[in-house]
């Protein structure tokens, strides 16, 4: 048992450890994605370690169970944040106030055709904007019928998974469909007015993840998220960044993101959001995001009905008060350059991201 066990923590260990580096192979960040899950194998290795030290007295199950501790302490720094036990990064709106804006991203699953189930979810949830990803010709015939409640609409069918498709009942000012860092993997940008007149920027994007059957490096994605966070970092006005990022919240890059932008995190506080994999309880993470400069207040975050993609649908719901709140991300300009120089492509030039820049 006490090798068993000692072979498990070890690997562990490592799978902790691992991520600690610069590398950006698809090996060393996919241990980025299963931090809770290891926190969780940690703190059974230290109650059965404990047990049996209790039991048998043999020392080597205090080294398992010092380790399993090491372990749990390393991971539990990267997850806290989003226990409801830390610190609220974004201040709570009242339940009578009026929202600004209300966002769902679904990542449908291009070969999943329950097109019913999602457009069930839209019509119980009524968004004000709804951004769908890895949507193709196919989904967009089927939501066609979203049309008549959601009178603007940006179209990118794709057939590699990348898809994108924007729906919005306010009325959108400006837009474009760039593809910032990879061909064929488009973002769909935004200038979009609320009800109020109030102007906002929306910028979706889902950059392709690190995998065998990807990208055997995370440098592309972690390019993408480093270009628009530059891009993004004074806006002139109140802007959202969602979509399915394929990081996790707790991730070096999307930290790095956090940084840079000096955008807020509604979940930091509030809970993880899983929303892969929508049919493994035990192996889930939070893949789908959504970021916003300061000033909003969160009404609502919630995960989704399944509707048959291996993905949730996440929904957001903010209020716009101009709210003074700021990232809790260490801002160390030093620590951030060194991180860009190690992480980002020479190609991902923030000014390929559009600003909507007011006109003077």
């Amino acid at each position: 048992m006490l090798i068993a066990l000692a072979i498990i923590i070890g690997f562990f260990l490592l799978v902790t450890l691992l991520p600690m580096s610069y590398s950006q192979h698809y090996l060393v960040r996919s241990c980025d994605f299963v931090r809770l899950q290891v926190f969780y194998i940690a703190s059974a290795v230290a109650i059965i370690s404990f047990y049996l030290l209790w039991q048998s007295g043999n020392s080597g199950y205090l080294y398992t169970a010092l380790t399993a501790l090491l372990t749990m302490a390393l991971q539990g720094k990267w997850i806290f944040p989003y226990t409801w036990l830390a610190k609220k990064e974004v201040k709570t709106a009242s339940v009578s106030e009026d929202h600004s804006v209300r966002i769902m991203s679904a990542n449908v699953l291009m070969s999943n055709h329950n097109s019913e189930q999602l457009i069930s979810l839209v019509d119980k949830h009524q968004p004000d904007l709804l951004i769908t990803l890895e949507s193709d010709s196919w989904w967009e015939n089927k939501l066609a019928v979203l049309k008549k409640n959601y009178p603007y609409y940006i179209e990118c069918p794709k057939d590699n998974r990348y898809g994108m498709h924007l729906y919005s009942k306010f009325k959108i000012l400006d837009a474009q469909i760039c593809e910032l860092i990879e061909d064929d993997i488009p973002s769909i940008h935004i200038l979009f007015e609320n009800n109020e007149g109030l102007e906002m920027q929306g910028h979706f994007i889902h950059p392709a993840p690190p995998s065998p059957t990807e990208e055997d490096s995370s440098r592309p994605r972690d390019s993408e998220l480093i270009m628009v966070a530059k891009a993004l970092k004074k806006p002139t006005r109140p802007t959202i960044v969602a979509g399915d990022l394929n990081d996790v919240a707790w991730s070096r890059s999307t930290r790095l993101f956090m940084q840079i932008s000096g955008f807020l995190d509604p979940r930091k506080g509030r809970g993880f959001y899983n929303t892969f994999h929508a049919s493994y309880f035990f192996m889930r993470w939070p893949l789908d995001h959504l970021f916003h400069s300061p000033g909003f207040k969160v009404k609502r975050i919630k995960r989704l009905a399944k509707y048959g993609s291996d993905h949730f649908a996440l929904l957001t719901e903010l209020v716009y008060e101009n709210a003074k709140q700021h990232s809790l991300e260490d801002k160390s300009d030093e620590l951030k350059q060194e991180e860009i120089q190690e992480l980002a492509m020479s190609k991902a030039d923030k000014r390929k991201v559009p600003r909507f820049e007011k006109e003077s």
